[in-house]
């Protein structure tokens, strides 16, 4: 068993306009977790964090990593006898950019390398998977990059789609928008000519960030499986986005779930978040920005 392991994380976008539940994006943020295996049979698992959610984020059994290392350890069926966790956390909680699965995959990946790496990648995919409910923030965040999630059968087809490197623009807004609450806004059914129009621009999607081709990604970006039942729910949404196309981003959407914004552009990146920011200003939510790289890579495991 290895006494001290360091596990690195990417925030991910997800869902990217028409790619609901199916498409991510990591982006250059990161969350790191660090595992120390503690020689003390009598003291218990101790967490401290810093960075984001500091000042909330349960440290007991609640906490999001410790519950998700318990299922590699209940799964291995080894444990350190004492262990101490510490989160710094660069991807703000319930912000669209998977903190979820970065704290999923970083409890497990930490987890499995305490142990001398019993567990493959995939096998940790799946895992993570399961207990996130859907793979389009855990697959991007564990390979990096554009990542296509498909369900076949039993199983999940991961394909990772190279792009080359660009910058997005992410703004969010100061507003409570749990996913429970951005799923429960969705129907349950939707019509013929909708599903139609999302699978078409799937495929313009990918093909479009492959390229490079920004003049593409206006059409691409456009859905209409959940962004118009989730856009109306927080405010200053639907003129942010129509203000980020109007300052010159080529394309923008809900980042995840949301309440957040996401825009791709070739250039002017300043100028969006000016946009972006001073629309939820006049609804308002005091918004924070960034201007993030594509991750090409995604989680990292280092031994320390």
């Amino acid at each position: 068993m290895h006494m001290k392991v360091q596990v690195t994380v990417p925030a991910t976008t997800a869902n990217l306009g028409p790619g609901f539940d199916c498409l991510g994006l990591a982006l250059g943020l990161t969350n790191t977790v660090t595992f120390t295996a503690v020689d003390a049979t009598t003291a218990t698992t101790s967490i401290t964090i810093t960075g984001e959610g500091a000042n909330h984020l349960p440290r007991d059994g609640s906490n999001l990593v410790l519950r998700a290392a318990e299922v590699v350890f209940d799964g291995v069926g080894e444990r350190p006898s004492t262990l101490h966790i510490h989160q710094h956390n660069n991807i703000p909680v319930g912000s669209g950019l998977g903190s979820s699965a970065a704290a999923v995959l970083g409890g497990m990946l930490a987890a499995n390398g305490l142990l001398g790496s019993p567990l493959s990648q995939e096998d940790v995919l799946h895992l993570a998977i399961d207990m996130e409910g859907h793979p389009d923030n855990v697959a991007p965040a564990l390979y990096g990059g554009l990542v296509l999630s498909v369900r076949s059968h039993d199983n999940w087809h991961i394909e990772a789609i190279a792009i080359p490197p660009l910058q997005v623009v992410y703004v969010l807004p100061d507003f409570d928008f749990p996913t429970a609450a951005a799923r429960a806004a969705l129907p349950t059914h939707v019509p013929l000519a909708d599903a139609v129009f999302n699978a078409g621009r799937v495929g313009l999607l990918v093909r479009a960030l492959t390229a490079g081709d920004f003049a593409a990604l206006a059409t691409a970006m456009q859905d209409r499986l959940h962004q118009p039942y989730r856009i109306p729910l927080v405010p200053g949404l639907a003129q942010a986005l129509q203000a980020a196309q109007a300052a010159g981003a080529a394309s923008a959407a809900i980042s995840g779930a949301g309440p957040s914004v996401v825009a791709f552009a070739a250039t002017g990146h300043e100028k969006i978040v000016t946009a972006v920011t001073a629309v939820f200003a006049e609804a308002g939510l005091h918004s924070r920005a960034w201007i993030l790289p594509v991750a090409q890579h995604g989680a990292e495991v280092c031994f320390v």
